[in-house]
């Protein structure tokens, strides 16, 4: 299987042989955290970026009083924020939510590649981009949109960045998140997603099997999301030709 990190720079900016290679070194060390562990702390400082190239993990908040709140999934190929290692402390805290294989990536090596490439540095400003516009989507969620609009939508979204990775092409991908994470990521109760759930799979839409979500109706749970992927920037092989000529 392809690098999911390689795989997702190429999908911002064209990419050189030599830029992949850089790549692809940044992350030869790896190691493995189980499931529902924590990667990094609130309050700690972060000195290098974290990497995730398998497995599901998610950035959360969690208040006084234990009320957690997932604020963003991370997937295959995504980097936990390419220069966290700036901030003095932690703002958030990571967690993984599956078996998890992870990069730590210095602080240092990141500034090196961006120095070295412009197309490197380019593609770690849009994952930083891309990033926030999903952010402002979850915002959207919780404010505006219903809980079946939210579910629905998080479900595309998920589905679409799992293409980009090469990791969805027909009509199921993996979706490992219980109906508490999906609770704490969507701001409802878990008998509120219990229940939209079983109207999204009433309506034909959607089916949770073995932690794996099943799509029926693609276009359907599309439009019942308001769901329009272009916050997410995926370039076709025409657009990255079009943009490095």
């Amino acid at each position: 299987m392809s690098n999911p990190f390689v795989r997702k720079m190429e999908s911002f900016v064209r990419l050189s042989p030599d830029d992949r290679r850089m790549l692809e070194s940044a992350v030869e060390r790896t190691h493995r955290l189980g499931p529902r562990e924590n990667i990094i702390h609130e309050g700690v400082e972060p000195n290098v970026v974290n990497v995730v190239l398998d497995g599901w993990a998610c950035r959360y908040k969690v208040l006084l009083d234990g009320r957690r709140q997932i604020v963003s999934l991370l997937l295959p190929g995504d980097m936990c924020d390419p220069h966290v290692f700036l901030l003095p402390t932690m703002d958030q805290s990571l967690g993984t939510i599956t078996s998890v294989t992870l990069a730590k990536v210095p602080g240092p090596t990141i500034r090196a590649m961006a120095a070295r490439s412009f197309a490197l540095a380019e593609a770690m400003n849009w994952e930083m981009l891309v990033s926030a516009e999903i952010q402002r989507e979850w915002t959207v969620s919780l404010g505006r949109r219903t809980a079946a609009e939210r579910l629905a939508h998080l479900f595309c979204e998920v589905a679409t960045r799992l293409q980009v990775i090469g990791r969805q092409n027909g009509p199921d991908c993996e979706l490992p998140l219980t109906q508490s994470d999906l609770a704490d990521a969507m701001g409802l109760s878990t008998v509120h997603v219990n229940r939209t759930l079983q109207e999204l799979k009433a309506r034909g839409m959607v089916e949770l099997r073995s932690k794996r979500l099943v799509i029926h109706d693609r276009e359907g749970l599309e439009g019942l999301a308001l769901f329009d992927p272009g916050y997410l920037h995926r370039r076709s092989d025409h657009d990255l030709a079009h943009l490095s000529a």
